[in-house]
C-alpha cells in the first residue's frame, strides 16, 4: 500500500508559474515510471507528462516548451515544473506511478490538485 501525496497547485496569472510535487508515502517502494494526468472541467483526463525512472521523459504537445517534468528515485518524488501558463491548463492534475512488471506493474493515483489559470 502506498500513497501519493501532491503538492503545489493553486491559483496563477496567465503566463505565470507553478511546480507540483508528488511524493510517494513509501520509500521501500519502486516504480517504473510517475507523471501527471489532468482532467479539465466537462473533459476527459488526459495524461500531461512522464518520467522513468531511468529518467526518459514525454510530454503532451499541449505543454511541450512549457512545462518540465523530472524525479528524484531517492524519494521516489515526482515534478512538474509549469511556466506560461495558459488558461487551457486550468484542471486538477492527478500523479500517478506504475510499479515494474515484477511488481504486477501496478498504479497508485493521488487525490488530485487544482490548478486554475485566471487573471
Amino acid at each position: 500500500q502506498v500513497q501519493l501525496v501532491e503538492s503545489g497547485g493553486g491559483l496563477v496569472q496567465p503566463g505565470g508559474s507553478l511546480k507540483l510535487s508528488c511524493a510517494a508515502s513509501r520509500s521501500d517502494f519502486s516504480f517504473a515510471a510517475m507523471g501527471w494526468y489532468r482532467q479539465a472541467a466537462g473533459k476527459q483526463r488526459e495524461l500531461v507528462a512522464y518520467i522513468t525512472s531511468d529518467g526518459r521523459t514525454n510530454l503532451a504537445p499541449a505543454v511541450q516548451g512549457r512545462f518540465t517534468i523530472s524525479g528524484d528515485n531517492a524519494k521516489n518524488t515526482v515534478y512538474l515544473q509549469m511556466n506560461s501558463l495558459k488558461s487551457e491548463d486550468t484542471a486538477v492534475y492527478y500523479c500517478n506511478a506504475k510499479r515494474p512488471a515484477a511488481w504486477a506493474g501496478r498504479e497508485y493515483w493521488g487525490q488530485g490538485t487544482q490548478v486554475t489559470v485566471s487573471s
